[in-house]
């Protein structure tokens, strides 16, 4: 169901953010100044000065911990250079992801005709998040902290932190035609949850319904690893190489979750590889493989080279001609 997702919004802001980290067009040391746009934001906000600079550090402890719209449009505009420009790529995003019921006006959540998303497309742009950016918990779990020399106090808006064991984010949100709305991820042991939970009448009800459906979760599910990280999947000949042959490795886990009493088996195995020919050094990607599972799922992860492989040089290919016109 097309819902108003309130501040959890910023999902999808914090996703951008981190992939402009990642991909090292942006630090967190890097200074953002505040335009008028960003000081003029309603709802949460730490009141940003235009005359005033934060770290990237410190906007993203702002929007993670007090939901700041302030420093999500302040960043928005320093990455895409309008908040316009940054929706723009929040919805090219979704569109990748497959969230199919989502459409950004805003980059922050405050009400807007046509702003809508669903709980399942949520779930995605927060398995998302957590997957590729794990360290974002870094900013999820802060309880309490302070900006600008301890002058301005920060109490995370996701009271579950405290409420239930294993939980260490995202993001929650509420506006009046919104009403109270939430993402939550929670680990215990090896398993990894994500729940969703949109138009409640109070934060009361949201994280009560949360809870219950984390106890569902972790009461009737588990995780299974396959492989682990490492594993050899094959070793494959290679044409001028030296050595002849490598090992291809997982590049990581190969997990899979299931209801428990009905763990599902490996049904099939497909490698396939882009590259057999030397050069290429140790932990190069050369491939990936594809796990289907009884149940019907699939997984797969790249295959890396256990070791160095030298391309043959002038004497090394002499020899070997000399030793196939004698073979």
């Amino acid at each position: 169901q097309k819902l108003r997702p309130a501040s959890v919004t910023k999902i999808m802001s914090i996703l951008l953010i981190m992939e402009a980290i990642d991909s090292g067009r942006l630090s967190y040391t890097d200074k953002i100044p505040c335009t008028e746009t960003a000081a003029a934001m309603g709802g949460s906000q730490i009141w940003l000065d235009v005359r005033e600079e934060l770290t990237v550090d410190e906007m993203l402890k702002a929007i993670c911990v007090v939901s700041a719209n302030d420093c999500v449009v302040a960043m928005a505009e320093h990455i895409a250079g309008s908040e316009e420009a940054f929706v723009q790529m929040m919805n090219d995003k979704a569109k990748k992801l497959g969230m199919n019921d989502t459409t950004f006006k805003n980059c922050h959540g405050i009400d807007e005709d046509g702003h809508v998303t669903s709980a399942y497309d949520i779930a995605l742009m927060s398995r998302e998040l957590l997957t590729k950016h794990p360290n974002i918990t870094k900013y999820t779990t802060i309880w309490m902290d302070s900006l600008r020399g301890g002058k301005s106090q920060l109490v995370n808006t996701n009271k579950l932190l405290k409420q239930y064991p294993g939980v260490d984010g995202l993001k929650s949100g509420f506006t009046s035609q919104a009403m109270s709305c939430i993402t939550i991820t929670a680990k215990k042991k090896d398993l990894r949850l994500i729940a969703v939970v949109m138009g409640e009448p109070s934060s009361k009800v949201r994280n009560g319904e949360i809870k219950q459906m984390l106890d569902y979760g972790f009461s009737q599910y588990q995780q299974g690893l396959l492989y682990a990280a490492g594993t050899k999947m094959k070793t494959i000949p290679i044409e001028n190489g030296k050595p002849q042959k490598v090992d291809v490795l997982t590049d990581k886990d190969l997990v899979y979750v299931f209801e428990k009493g009905s763990e599902p088996k490996e049904t099939a195995k497909e490698i396939s590889l882009r590259k057999t020919h030397a050069p290429f050094k140790k932990g190069e990607i050369i491939g990936k493989v594809q796990i289907k599972m009884s149940d019907g799922y699939t997984m797969e992860t790249a295959l890396k080279a256990a070791h160095d492989v030298a391309a043959l040089d002038y004497t090394d290919l002499f020899m070997k001609a000399l030793k196939d016109v004698f073979a």
